[in-house]
């Protein structure tokens, strides 16, 4: 039992030391462009809340290893009639019936007690491990969040800079022909007014994009000048959404299923506590010469003289704590199964509308931008037309790096906490190999 204990921790722990949080991260990580990756293995290897989750777990294996071990037997020393009056007060030696003793007492629980507080040390060990791997996922999804958001208000400021700077380049083209006789004052006004709008854009972006880096920055805890630009695929969990699976690879309904063994444990511990501990002793007792040392032994047994309002109520309170563990585990399943397959269908369908986008809108917004110049430079066509053809072009961009954010969104909050457990589980096998 005690191996068992110790053992099983250290699988999780191990986790966070060679797989997810290597010590070793690149030199260049803290300047290189940040991917994906890197940020969640920074967090994690960077988080001290996460590491006071993996010293309470180490607490409980402690706790553990000595739940099933007798009480340390008890010292007696003492003296039995001693004279407190007459010629022979206060004296030891003179009185026949003055005693010295040494004694020992040891308390005695039975082994099915310690069996079930053994069983319930170990189910609080797995439940620490529990916590610690949902801060793990919990860490990892929230990095990925924020270097989502971070990666989507990078690529906003890119195309707001890119439309001031068009519009930089359409004012000076109106300005050098309104001194050639070519354009009039009023679009030298419409161009000038469009490069304050798109610059005061490129402010709004590049203030939101600081913001994400702050953001970034909580979780990684080290400068960010910029994260990656590819974003990983966004391959859904091999797990299928199922109720009957999902509660082996979610850390959610892993801890709430050995919250519920926790619970099932401590309504063992209260059954066996209806029997009273015993307690035997055994005395030396010493007399002066020329009388006859004595040796004497004893049991205690306390008297449950009231079980229906203590040890029954005791495992009343404990059973009804099983079936609140039980229920609320049925409960997060299913609102867990719903959440999760919402998540999946969200990720998939923003996906799907992204590459439509891509594939149809923006290629005719590229063209209308197009047509929209030749047609200003061939006067055919107005400058406010070229202003709301490259509009229209960064709003369809934006829009498809939107829904390409909220899709990757979606799906890292639904692949990463499994991901989390799936890697923590193999290194698990591979320790529980000889």
């Amino acid at each position: 039992m005690k191996t068992h204990h110790r053992r099983r921790p250290r699988a999780w722990l191990t986790l966070l030391a060679l797989v997810l949080v290597p010590a070793c991260l690149p030199a260049q990580a803290d300047t290189a462009a940040l991917t994906l990756e890197m940020a969640v293995r920074h967090a994690l290897h960077r988080s001290a809340a996460h590491q006071a989750t993996q010293s309470v777990t180490q607490a409980s294996v402690e706790a553990a290893a000595q739940a099933g071990q007798l009480p340390d037997p008890m010292l007696k020393l003492g003296i039995d009639n001693l004279p407190v009056e007459g010629p022979d007060r206060w004296s030891l030696t003179r009185d026949f019936m003055t005693m010295r003793r040494i004694g020992i007492e040891q308390p005695w629980v039975s082994a099915d007690k310690r069996a079930a507080r053994s069983e319930r040390a170990g189910q609080m060990v797995a439940l620490q491990d529990a916590d610690a791997l949902m801060h793990a996922a919990d860490t990892r999804t929230q990095t990925a969040l924020a270097w989502i958001q971070m990666r989507h208000a990078q690529r906003a400021a890119a195309f707001a800079t890119e439309l001031a700077r068009h519009s930089a380049d359409d004012l000076g083209a109106v300005q050098a022909a309104h001194r050639g006789g070519k354009a009039s004052a009023a679009e030298v006004a419409q161009a000038q007014l469009a490069l304050v709008r798109t610059q005061d854009g490129s402010a709004r972006t590049r203030q939101e994009l600081n913001s994400a880096r702050l953001a970034l920055q909580r979780w990684v805890q080290t400068p960010v000048e910029s994260v990656d630009d590819a974003m990983p695929p966004l391959n859904l969990p091999e797990v299928r959404l199922e109720a009957a699976r999902i509660g082996e690879h979610h850390p959610v309904l892993i801890r709430a299923r050995r919250a519920q063994a926790l619970a099932d444990s401590e309504v063992t511990v209260a059954s066996t506590e209806r029997r009273p501990d015993w307690r035997f002793e055994l005395a030396f007792s010493q007399r002066s010469s020329p009388y006859a040392n004595m040796l004497s032994f004893g049991v205690t047994i306390p008297l449950t003289v009231n079980p229906g309002q203590r040890q029954d109520r005791s495992v009343a309170e404990k059973a009804a704590q099983a079936t609140a563990a039980r229920l609320q585990y049925d409960e997060a399943q299913r609102a867990l199964v719903a959440e999760l397959g919402t998540l999946q269908l969200t990720s998939a369908s923003l996906s799907e509308r992204a590459a439509w986008l891509g594939k149809h809108a923006l290629p005719l917004a590229r063209q209308a931008v197009d047509l929209a110049v030749a047609g200003y430079r061939s006067g055919s066509s107005t400058l406010s037309a070229v202003f709301a053809a490259r509009r229209m072009l960064v709003e369809q961009q934006l829009q498809i790096a939107e829904l390409e954010r909220d899709a990757a969104l979606a799906w890292a909050q639904l692949a990463f906490p499994m991901e989390t457990t799936k890697a923590a589980t193999q290194v698990a096998a591979q320790e529980a190999r000889p």
